[in-house]
């Protein structure tokens, strides 16, 4: 597995805020270095940015000049923004060669919309990422909470199909249905593994049916049983099953992290992980 990460993703914090530093600590603790091929991003240029937000919102994020409750606005965050958003290119481009690559960084990104910061999201890293290519591309968002703004940039894009698994209701409170080429899969709060797997499945077959060329993974862990601010009913082990399926689609694939506030979100990733690369 080729693994994307800065250390400078830990730079930001703010006092008793779940999306912290701690994430990605916990994440690499429980990923052997001597295991995986460990690779550093460059920020993403501003023409990157642009493909899916707009000017206004790239100089309010540039400037502070934005509010948010969940989104604070740090000194350097323009800059680790594009930062995320960079090692999301990185890992499609290492999918793209036919390197399974998943992207560890922070913020996350699939709450932003075309003009919004929200939901600890400032630049939307997979679509930044998925923008860039030309090849027909199924999005997979398997965060607890919709990914209202990869919904929102890629809604009525015949190039790619957007997928997610959700709590519903549950932050943001929309993908409570389908629509052209968003399909969602709102679940119940307290979903047990077993239900859970029988709806990936049936978004996988919709992901198979569109045949596309590469598969992009929001990847979130937050609908693990003890993550502190949702209410679902996975166990850890239950994502290593989600890899395992994923994996079978034997599609070209990346991921890139974005929810999981539980202290066991690093072994919640690395079970992820250890599926994925089980199947060739």
């Amino acid at each position: 597995m080729h693994l994307v990460y800065s250390p400078r993703c830990l730079e930001y914090a703010a006092p008793g805020h779940p999306e912290s530093p701690d994430r990605l600590r916990w994440i690499l603790a429980a990923l052997p270095k001597d295991q995986h091929t460990w690779l550093t991003p460059e920020p993403c240029a501003e023409e990157d940015i642009l493909r899916v937000h707009t000017a206004e919102m790239l100089n309010r994020v540039r400037t502070g000049a934005f509010y948010d409750g969940d989104t604070p606005s740090f000194p350097n965050i323009y800059e680790l923004a594009r930062l995320s958003a960079g090692a999301a290119i990185l890992a499609s481009e290492q999918a793209i060669a036919g390197r399974k690559a998943f992207a560890l960084v922070r913020p996350p990104g699939h709450h932003a919309t075309r003009d919004r910061v929200m939901g600890f999201c400032y630049f939307n890293n997979i679509a930044i990422a998925v923008a860039r290519l030309t090849q027909r591309t199924a999005i997979l968002d398997f965060d607890c909470h919709h990914g209202n703004g990869t919904e929102d940039i890629f809604y009525r894009d015949k190039r790619v199909l957007y997928v997610s698994l959700h709590q519903f209701p549950c932050y943001p409170g929309t993908g409570a249905f389908s629509q052209a080429n968003c399909r969602n899969y709102p679940l119940p709060p307290g979903t047990e593994p077993s239900a859970y797997l029988a709806a990936l499945d049936k978004s996988l077959d919709e992901i198979r049916a569109f045949k596309p060329e590469l598969l992009a993974l929001s990847a979130g862990f937050d609908s693990y049983k003890g993550d502190p601010i949702t209410s679902m009913g996975l166990e850890i082990e239950t994502f290593g099953e989600i890899g395992r399926r994923i994996a079978a689609l034997k599609v070209p694939a990346f991921a890139t992290l974005e929810g999981g506030y539980a202290p066991e979100l690093g072994k919640c990733v690395a079970a992820f992980v250890d599926g994925w690369e089980s199947v060739r």
